[in-house]
């Protein structure tokens, strides 16, 4: 008794303080963020890593990328991240390097893209909401969706995508700074960055030919298709829309697809067709600015109704392309007409014969591409042998990743011929296949495939904006039906994500568009490939195919390990640094 009469005065003021409800902040634990730095995606449902810290390696003229995680037991309001000082070499400031950050917006998949087994429904991350403008620079507001402050539910994972790019002057060496993760005012954790710059640099022009179309043009028929709904207008400047667009594409080491009227020949009174000058010279300017390397022209079919009667008129039109090439002066620019898509008819077959030899005999810059496997006889279910085949009808064949047989292939480049690849939907035997829903290797190791394979480009259909049946694809995920469109809300054989590799930029506060998760691997594969390629100029590929060789050896056989390819980059940059020390 005596003992608790000695604290009765602290009774009171103790059972007042117990009263107080306390912050479910300073109840709960606090966040967790780590860090991956492996080319994979991190799903909602995905418990905290045990990285802290981010560690990146890469050339001059080059992207790296790394994400940073953040999961907590009860919701987080205001949650951002801020990008610290990078310093280099003698500590001095880190100007030549660019950091771009993003957030993370995943869409719920219940059910799994045709022919995935391991598929499990979850959040999956794919759109990045930019923090800045792609080409203005300024900060995004006053948008439907905000890239920051994010409101972090309790009990899911949720990601920021930080870019970092180092220009040409960079000077190689180490660099360090923090990005610091916030809740409001108060500092959840911060996250050591350390950079190395190799001593060489990726060329301003990669070495993989792309062909992905321009998103462009659906972006123009899904904003018309809104405006007609009375959704919403369409953008009031369309140059400014297309600007956006062919960035982002450059940024992505894709080439960007110049205006139509660029590549249009035009007829003169003495039958022959030239390119205006001008036209010309906002072409080179297009191309040195995007650091495009191929470029589809118009299809002869305009001016040609029938190659074989209008033979002059066919290479009168073609010589302008002759004359263009000649006044850019772009040694590496290849022109290049797409014939058919997916020739799978007699007719279709017939069609590419004869338009693709009055081509190739005319002997002009301007070759021809057929997205066709190099097989003597055709392959699709129904062919008949009677079809022929399309030897000396083509220049550049491109098969899909399943149809691709390397003996067939390295006959036709014997001969001159060129070799590109592409995918679509979950065709034929497991190959990497481009949907959200797939591990996101799958769209940085074709790249490494079609360099051992000897191609020199990779193409992909629909401009990467078809958001196929879906009212808002940052609602629900794009997907293209098979087997029928979807019907009575049934959605059928799916494929989500195909020829999707952007979104709308109107609801994150842009009028482009804006790039996916998927977009920035195809973009480290395209300068991995960039890698293999400067190894190959210097007389080194057999060396670099003794790194490569280990972990793919077909489309259909690839090491499925992400932290493999980043250990063989490492391996190809070391290749590549004591190969210029040597020089020297």
């Amino acid at each position: 008794m005596r003992l608790l009469s000695a604290y009765r005065p602290w009774l009171g003021p103790l059972a007042f303080l117990l009263s107080i409800p306390l912050c479910p902040r300073l109840l709960a634990a606090p966040p967790h963020c780590w860090v991956v730095t492996e080319t994979r995606h991190v799903l909602r449902s995905e418990l905290p890593g045990e990285v802290r810290d981010a560690r990146l390696s890469i050339a001059r003229n080059e992207w790296g990328s790394f994400q940073v995680l953040v999961r907590a037991d009860a919701p987080v309001s205001g949650l951002r991240l801020d990008a610290g000082n990078l310093k280099g070499p003698d500590n001095r400031a880190a100007d030549a390097i660019r950091l771009v950050l993003y957030r993370q917006h995943q869409l719920f998949l219940d059910t799994g893209t045709h022919r995935n087994a391991d598929f499990k429904p979850d959040g999956y991350p794919d759109p990045l909401i930019p923090f800045d403008h792609p080409v203005a620079g300024e900060r995004l507001r006053d948008s439907r969706l905000k890239a920051i402050p994010f409101e972090l539910p309790a009990g899911e994972t949720h990601g920021f995508w930080v870019d970092v790019f180092a220009s040409t002057n960079a000077a190689a060496g180490e660099y360090h700074g923090t990005c610091q993760v916030m809740a409001g005012q108060e500092q959840v954790a911060e996250i050591p960055f350390h950079l190395t710059v190799w001593d060489f640099a990726l060329p301003s022009v990669p070495a993989l030919e792309t062909e992905f179309g321009s998103p462009a043009g659906r972006l123009k028929a899904y904003y018309r298709e809104r405006a007609k709904a009375g959704r919403e207008a369409e953008p009031t400047d369309w140059a400014a829309v297309e600007t956006e667009c062919a960035q982002v594409l450059c940024d992505h080491r894709l080439n960007a697809v110049p205006p139509g009227e660029l590549i249009t020949p035009v007829a003169q009174s003495d039958g022959s067709f030239r390119i205006p000058p001008q036209h010309v010279a906002a072409l080179r300017r297009f191309i040195e600015r995007y650091h495009v390397n191929a470029v589809q022209i118009p299809h002869p079919s305009r001016v040609v109704k029938d190659p074989e009667a209008e033979r002059d008129r066919l290479r009168a039109w073609l010589a302008a392309f002759d004359i263009a090439a000649r006044e850019l002066n772009q040694a590496h620019l290849v022109f290049f007409t797409y014939l058919r898509d997916e020739p799978n008819t007699l007719d279709d077959y017939r069609y590419v014969q004869t338009w693709g030899r009055a081509v190739r005999e005319a002997r002009s810059v301007v070759k021809v591409l057929v997205v066709e496997q190099t097989w003597t006889a055709p392959g699709q279910e129904g062919a008949d042998s009677a079809w022929g085949d399309l030897y000396g009808a083509v220049d550049i064949w491109c098969p899909l990743f399943s149809l691709h047989e390397q003996e067939s292939a390295a006959r036709r480049q014997a001969l001159g011929e060129t070799i590109w690849t592409y995918t679509a939907l979950c065709q034929g035997k497991p190959t990497p296949w481009w949907h959200i829903d797939y591990p996101l290797l799958h769209y940085r190791v074709p790249t490494w495939i079609a360099w051992r394979h000897h191609m020199r480009g990779l193409l992909y259909w629909g401009g990467l904006s078809y958001w196929g049946p879906v009212d808002d694809p940052w609602v629900e995920a794009p997907y293209y039906a098979g087997n029928g469109a979807p019907q009575q809300g049934r959605k059928g054989v799916v494929f989500y994500g195909e020829g999707s590799l952007v979104y709308p930029g109107r609801a994150v506060g842009c009028e482009g568009v804006v790039p996916t998760i998927r977009l920035k691997a195809l973009r480290d594969a395209i300068e991995d490939y960039d890698y293999l390629a400067l190894l190959e100029r210097e007389g080194r590929a057999s060396e670099a195919d003794a790194i490569v060789a280990p972990l793919v050896s077909s489309f259909f056989a690839w090491d499925k390990r992400p932290a493999a390819y980043e250990r063989a980059r490492s391996a190809l940059a070391g290749l590549i640094v004591t190969g210029r020390e040597r020089q020297f």
